[in-house]
């Protein structure tokens, strides 16, 4: 069995072959080809941390993994990653477990490579600037797929902590600067949405982040992190003003995103709102963006699709690699 440590993955596999393996993902999950249980979570009662077991098989793929994640999100107060996982990767036709990898970076690869694709079949051509609000674990998979997705000249971050935003700032500059972007701290996320063009928002905030109202038509956004009931970063005001609202896996999404459960259950909006799955926009059975003034909202809780595809990809270029541990 093999064991890959980020550092390891960090050698030989980037975000952009992340991002064309969870397009493949999410191709295939609204095929309905990946078999994949909604995840166990198991909450502790301080309603923030979780424990949770994702698996997910794919036959025409010949494709197995099991993901265990635990999510704490106080550990930043710690310094500590708030996401601690592993991912199993299964020969499909044996059951052998072959490889198991830092479940922490694939997870930020992954989620990450997600909101890259949406912004890549759902975003305007004439991308200008960009937004970020949150700086934890999963911010910066997420900057760079923006920076992939679409060729930006400003891209402002926002944070809790204004001085962790003029940290993280500093740090992707110099971490992204092949991609010739600006990257600024803003004093706050509504300073950081004016006039964007993309929005991602990655936090575990119980209340909206930004105001709604202050997005601009043509905008596109990225949900990512409201991946429990309690949880809603993202304002309705935005949800009722946004012409498409797709989902990475709509059971899943009503199954756990505070950001469409809460509105839902308030009667701010109704479920004839919601346009789709991004698979299927990819596969073509439902149209993206059709005109420049749409505003498009995403909503990704994440699913087992997007790493099992993730896995299968970073195992089998492993192969030709020599890095790792053999255990």
């Amino acid at each position: 069995m093999l064991l890959l440590s980020k550092s390891d993955i960090q050698k030989f596999y980037s975000l952009k072959e992340c991002m064309s393996a969870v397009e493949k993902a999410f191709e295939l999950f609204s095929a309905g080809e990946v078999e994949v249980p909604l995840r166990t979570q198991i909450v502790k009662h301080d309603q923030k941390s979780s424990f949770l077991c994702m698996p997910a098989f794919c036959e025409k793929k010949e494709a197995s993994c099991v993901k265990i994640l635990n999510m704490f999100p106080d550990n930043i107060k710690q310094n500590l990653p708030s996401i601690n996982a592993q991912v199993l990767n299964i020969d499909a036709n044996t059951g052998v477990i072959n490889c198991i990898m830092d479940g922490n970076y694939v997870t930020q690869l992954r989620t990450g490579a997600a909101s890259g694709v949406a912004l890549k079949y759902l975003a305007n051509e004439n991308c200008q600037i960009g937004a970020l609000i949150g700086t934890g674990g999963q911010a910066a998979a997420q900057l760079e797929a923006m920076l992939i997705a679409r060729k930006l000249d400003e891209v402002r971050v926002s944070d809790i902590n204004y001085d962790r935003a003029k940290d993280f700032a500093a740090k992707m500059n110099e971490q992204l600067a092949e991609y010739g972007s600006k990257i600024v701290a803003a004093k706050d996320p509504n300073e950081a949405i004016e006039d964007a063009d993309v929005i991602i928002s990655v936090t575990t905030s119980k209340n909206p982040v930004y105001d709604g109202n202050k997005i601009k038509a043509g905008a596109t956004i990225c949900g990512v992190g409201s991946y429990q009931p309690q949880m809603e970063e993202t304002p309705v005001e935005l949800l009722k003003r946004s012409s498409k609202i797709y989902f990475d896996s709509k059971s899943a999404v009503l199954a756990e995103s505070g950001d469409i459960l809460i509105p839902l259950k308030n009667k701010e909006i109704k479920e004839d709102r919601f346009t789709g799955e991004l698979g299927q926009v990819i596969n073509g059975s439902l149209r993206g963006r059709e005109s420049e003034d749409e505003i498009i909202f995403f909503e990704t809780v994440g699913i087992a699709a997007q790493d099992l595809m993730t896995a299968k990809s970073i195992f089998e270029k492993s192969q030709a690699s020599n890095l790792g541990t053999n255990w």
